[in-house]
């Protein structure tokens, strides 16, 4: 069985040290330009064209994270960098959901325990008690219900917080009110306070943080993005918050990354940046489910995971 893999940034040594180890009768090899040799199966992120592009013996593409919409987005740009028929398959865990959790409840406690009021105050040097919000009335509204926003929901209630969500399709959690589709997304938004997006980056999707969306939330809401920067349309995030619709936003991801050092985010008070970071791939973990799939593919099993080129997720 041949192994190759590329990542631009990951440390190569390990990953293909740990592939080894997992799976001894592997040849697992880093992928150089020019390396036309047979291969199995890819584990890959950002491949070039020429790397996949004319392998119809591969028998499966591990993308290196739980999101593929920028592999996805290569493929439309150069039709062809995807073997036609080839599974690709995401991570789906990994290690994300806790990193999201710890994100995701970090945001909600820093605006629910008044925190970025507080720290306005302190600029100001002013000494200024402030009344909590009602926990009831600070209803929180997730984004995306599947493996990671079922956790980051799962989370919030442990804090006794009121969660809702909206997906594309129907979701059954225990004690979480469920919208789903086009036709309750509107009813969704207007009962949010704190609206946390972790969906998937898919044409439908693009955008979806507009003003228009904005505009329908409670007064004085707060936005946390850990999904995908193309989602927000940043300049009507700006207007949202000069209208007073947003009173706080904490954002993770961006249309353009690393944000320009010009880019208004970067010193707007109601706004906290941090570089991407809310949930990274953990390599032993991702590891272990790369290899786990692999082993069902080679027993003629369907690994889990599997994207559906249709939905981009």
């Amino acid at each position: 069985m041949n192994i190759i893999f590329f990542h631009p940034s990951f440390n190569s040594e390990e990953w293909i040290q740990g592939i080894q180890a997992r799976l001894p009768d592997a040849n697992v090899r880093k992928w150089v330009h020019g390396d036309n040799a047979p291969a199995d199966y890819a584990l890959v992120w950002l491949p070039p064209y020429e790397m996949l592009s004319n392998r119809p013996e591969i028998k499966g593409i591990f993308a290196l994270g739980a999101g593929v919409d920028a592999i996805l987005k290569q493929e439309l740009k150069k039709p062809g960098t995807l073997p036609a028929g080839v599974p690709l398959i995401r991570l789906e865990d990994t290690g994300m959901s806790q990193q999201m959790q710890e994100y995701a409840t970090a945001a909600v406690l820093h605006y629910f325990r008044r925190m970025d009021e507080y720290k306005q105050y302190q600029g100001q040097r002013q000494w200024k008690p402030l009344a909590p919000h009602n926990r009831k009335e600070f209803v929180i509204g997730v984004l995306g219900a599947g493996i990671l926003g079922r956790s980051v929901i799962g989370k919030l209630r442990e804090f006794d917080f009121n969660v809702c969500c909206w997906s594309r399709t129907p979701k059954q959690i225990y004690d979480v009110e469920s919208f789903y589709g086009k036709e309750q997304l509107n009813d969704f938004i207007s009962e949010c306070k704190v609206l946390i997006n972790i969906l998937p980056e898919t044409p439908e999707t693009r955008g979806i943080l507009n003003l228009s969306l904005f505009s329908q939330l409670k007064a004085g809401s707060y936005v946390i993005n850990i999904a995908r920067g193309g989602q927000v349309v940043e300049q009507d995030l700006l207007v949202a918050i000069d209208k007073g619709y947003i009173a706080g936003a904490t954002l993770d991801v961006f249309v353009e990354e690393p944000l320009s050092n010009l880019h208004p985010f970067w010193t707007h008070p109601r706004i906290n940046v941090t570089p991407h970071i809310a949930a990274n791939t953990i390599p032993d973990p991702a590891m272990d489910i790369i290899c786990e799939n692999i082993r069902r593919m080679e027993n003629g099993e369907q690994p889990t995971g599997i994207v559906d080129m249709t939905r981009g997720y």
